[in-house]
């Protein structure tokens, strides 16, 4: 079964710690990106911002949710970061966290361009509990489909996520949730024929884009175009 994604309503922008130069110029990243859970622990623990941490609480004030991290296979290793960075949240914050749910394949997204992050779909597998509250880590978010991923997977498996949190990321990709000025733009430009093709190779439609997944796509010359980057991605 192909990836499931679901409705964005009214998610709440992603919570970006720290700039990518903070994180991805500091000694212990390589290392961390690559499974070193003490190299991870290094890096989170100085470049977490205690403001966005207290955001996140301000913003769940009354839940308890738990925190799941993306387990993604890169080609060095399992990333490290993700789970770290959703271990020292669980304790500052006194919130639980569920290692148990991991990408079960290997998508090579770290630099790849837009059209192969589309392409290759991250996929997950792991006990959710249904009626349970979750917050989506992750180490980065680049076009958002990783955390538009998780959030469907869960929420298809009767879960409801909450919110998201990366450790670093681009400014622009903090909104996952597409705007509907974004999604008639898209519409506009390439039409139902294309909406159609991505829905039976994607099984979903537009309106479960990310914003910058959507932007991606609208940006593009012409159908044709997306189309032929796309089969060559995958």
């Amino acid at each position: 079964m192909k990836p499931p994604r679901t409705p964005w309503h009214d998610f709440p922008d992603v919570l970006i710690h720290a700039n990518e130069t903070a994180v991805k110029q500091h000694p212990a990243y390589r290392a961390a990106k690559s499974g070193d859970g003490e190299a991870a622990l290094t890096l989170v623990r100085d470049t977490i911002s205690p403001a966005q941490t207290q955001q996140l609480a301000m913003l769940l004030v009354g839940h308890r949710p738990t925190l799941v991290s993306a387990h993604a296979f890169e080609r060095e290793g399992v990333n490290a970061i993700p789970e770290i960075l959703a271990d020292v949240l669980g304790k500052l914050l006194d919130w639980p966290v569920d290692a148990g749910v991991v990408q079960v394949n290997v998508v090579a997204h770290t630099g790849a361009d837009g059209f192969t992050r589309m392409a290759r779909q991250p996929e997950f597998d792991g006990e959710i509990r249904t009626g349970y509250e979750y917050v989506l880590v992750d180490d980065f978010v680049g076009m958002g489909g990783t955390l538009a991923n998780l959030k469907g997977y869960i929420e298809f498996n009767g879960g409801r996520v909450l919110a998201a949190v990366v450790l670093t990321g681009k400014p622009h990709s903090a909104k996952l949730g597409l705007t509907h000025e974004r999604l008639e733009e898209l519409r506009k430009k390439h039409g139902a024929q294309l909406e159609h093709w991505w829905q039976a190779r994607f099984a979903h439609a537009f309106d479960a884009l990310t914003e910058s997944e959507a932007r991606y796509l609208a940006r593009t010359a012409d159908a044709d175009t997306i189309r032929n980057r796309i089969a060559a991605a995958e």
